[in-house]
This record gives C-alpha cells, sequence and structure tokens, in this order.
C-alpha cells in the first residue's frame, strides 16, 4: 500500500537530530517519551515529526527488530496518526489501526512497565472503535480494554497528558453513544471525563490536540452550556504555531471544525 504524503509543505519540520533535541521537551509533554539512545529510533522520530510516517514506521520497527524496544513506539505512533488524519480508505484503515494493536499489546505483554506501549495499545483501539457501531465495540469489548491500557498508562505515568486526553474521550464517547446510566456499566462517567480533560490541559496546555478534544468532549458530556468554552478551546488550537508535521494536522482539523 502506498502512503499519502502530508497535504502541506513538511520542510519546516524536517530536522535533524541536532535541531530536535531542544524541542524534545515540548513535543513529546504530552507523551512523556524520553531522548532516544539509539540512532536508528532518533532517526525514526526524526521522520516523525517531518510528516514521513511511512518513514517512521519503517525505521521504528528495523530498530525494534534490531534490539531497540523503544523504536515500536515511534513506529505505532507513526502509523496510528497516519491512519486517523490521512488515510480515508476505511478497510486499510482498520488495518493499520489494528496491526498497532497487536504490537501494542504484545510490547505490554513483554514489557508492562512501559506506559507508551499501553498507551498505543488503547488509542489504536479507541480509533478502531469510533468506526463500529455501539453494539458491536461493548460486544467485542473494547471500551473495557481501552479504560484498563488508559488507566495503566496512568499509573505508570501520571503525567502522561495524552493518556488524560484519550481517557477523557473515552468517557465522552461512550455516554455519548448509550447515556449515562448504561456507561457506567464500562466505567464511564460525566464527572470522570471531565476531570481527565482538565487534567489533559493542566498538563498540556499547549496541546492542540488536547484543546481539540477537550472541545469536543465537553459539549458531548455537558451540552450545550461548554458550546463557548469548546469554541474558545477551537479558537486557540487552530490559532497555535505548530512545531512539527503531527501538531500541523490537528490545527488543520481545528480550522475545520470551526466551519462546520
Amino acid at each position: 500500500m502506498s502512503w499519502k504524503r502530508v497535504p502541506f509543505d513538511a520542510a519546516p519540520y524536517r530536522r535533524d537530530a541536532a535541531a530536535l533535541e531542544p524541542l524534545w521537551p515540548r513535543l513529546h509533554a504530552g507523551d512523556v517519551e524520553p531522548w532516544p539512545e539509539d540512532a536508528g529510533v532518533l532517526a525514526a522520530w526524526c521522520a516523525f515529526h517531518a510528516g514521513d510516517f511511512q518513514a517512521a514506521v519503517k525505521q521504528g520497527l528495523a530498530a525494534n527488530a534490531s534490539g531497540a524496544a523503544r523504536g515500536l513506539t515511534v513506529a505505532n505512533k507513526a502509523q496510528a496518526l497516519y491512519a486517523t488524519y490521512l488515510e480515508d480508505h476505511e478497510e486499510n484503515r482498520r488495518r493499520l489501526l489494528l496491526e498497532v494493536a497487536d504490537r501494542a499489546a504484545r510490547r505490554a505483554r513483554e514489557d508492562p512497565s512501559d506506559p507508551n506501549g499501553w498507551y498505543s495499545l488503547a488509542y489504536a483501539l479507541g480509533r478502531h472503535a469510533q468506526s463500529l457501531s455501539v453494539a458491536m465495540a461493548l460486544a467485542q469489548g473494547i471500551g473495557l480494554r481501552v479504560r484498563h491500557a488508559l488507566e495503566t498508562t496512568l499509573r505508570l505515568a501520571p503525567r502522561h497528558a495524552d493518556a488524560h486526553i484519550a481517557l477523557g474521550a473515552f468517557h465522552a464517547e461512550v455516554i455519548d453513544k448509550v447515556g449515562a446510566l448504561l456507561g457506567l456499566a464500562q466505567g464511564a462517567s460525566r464527572e470522570g471525563g471531565m476531570a481527565a480533560f482538565r487534567a489533559a490541559l493542566r498538563l498540556h496546555p499547549a496541546s492542540p490536540i488536547a484543546m481539540i478534544e477537550a472541545a469536543r468532549g465537553f459539549v458531548m458530556l455537558e451540552g450545550p452550556r461548554r458550546q463557548d468554552e469548546a469554541t474558545r478551546l477551537l479558537e486557540a488550537a487552530a490559532a497555535h504555531v505548530p512545531l512539527d508535521a503531527a501538531e500541523h494536522l490537528e490545527v488543520e482539523r481545528a480550522k475545520a471544525e470551526l466551519e462546520d
């Protein structure tokens, strides 16, 4: 399968390791991933931040095969993000996300202390579940797996803002689809969702994806009374100056949602 290129000029985001290093804490405030010690993993992250997601996957998997386990983190993140933002063929998207979920599940078994192994599992399953009917997702137990993976991520890395975002989205999606009462059976609540979004925004206030997901989730959880706050968050996300290709995609998403 031929992967699409990002639909914008990614030249400003093509950086070597020396240029990437000072930006690393800001770019990875969401996933708390440490600076790579392995050259292959570092090359994969350079490709990821430049928007070359296919190269990031190949290099990350190659580094992992050579013994650098953290190569799997960048490979999974690149593939899941590509599937979410750039793949418009539903069957390809499903396959890409399920591949990530399978790899992440193996990683979680091999090293249950790696928070991003658990987070990758939750992210891929959560995005996949969005394409399924409520009945199918619940029958497959996807919601419970996502919640367990996110709670494990946050137990291992309490400052993992991306996991807080995803946990908030879990609460919001479940309640929006099945209601507050049935949502309790999946461990979802309005209070839990709002708390998770607030934590993400507190930990990583400059994150456009935190702003976007919180804006969407606030309205799903508490209705029209949160619309003004949601609009302000989307406006802030749309005005954000992106530091890499992933953030660029998120900023464009915020702009699109404001236009709808």
